[in-house]
């Protein structure tokens, strides 16, 4: 059997836009029958939040979005996680740079890309901070990344069947 094709959703402090990403892209991986292909996980690029639930107006957003992020805990993203994921998603330029920093220092194999890379109807690249503003940000935050989760999964079938 073929080891699974693993996935790391990043932003900065690992308490919204990344397990948005997390919760909705695994949730979208199991609908689709990937979950034995496809592991899921998510990181921040900082440390202040390690052990930390979702910010609350995640989990907000996540569960009128039908989805249940209760279980998420914040953690770092490390050296390891570069060699060790196919693949790390970021949510803006600023994480696209710092992870390849990491890479480019010889920390890892892993492909970056763009998380709204992979909407084709994104009017822009990159998923706003939601963390200094309200609910309506957060959702459509939520929005913005289910959108380019279901690009991603997409993604991920075509290279899932390729291995």
């Amino acid at each position: 059997m073929t080891d699974p094709y693993r996935v790391c959703v990043v932003c900065t402090g690992n308490i919204c836009r990344s397990p948005m990403g997390e919760v909705i892209l695994r949730e979208l991986v199991e609908r689709e029958g990937l979950s034995d292909k496809v592991i899921v996980d998510s990181a921040g690029t900082g440390g202040w939040h390690v052990g930390d639930p979702a910010d609350p107006r995640t989990l907000t957003a996540l569960t009128s979005g039908g989805y249940d992020g209760s279980a998420h805990r914040a953690r770092q993203l490390s050296a390891d996680d570069l060699t060790e994921r196919d693949l790390i998603v970021v949510a803006d330029r600023g994480h696209l740079d710092e992870v390849e920093q990491m890479v480019e220092a010889g920390k890892g194999s892993a492909h970056i890309r763009l998380l709204r890379e992979f909407d084709p109807d994104a009017d822009k690249d990159e998923v706003d901070d939601p963390y200094f503003g309200d609910g309506v940000g957060f959702d459509r935050c939520r929005d913005e990344v289910e959108a380019a989760c279901r690009g991603l999964v997409e993604h991920l079938k075509t290279v899932t069947s390729q291995r």
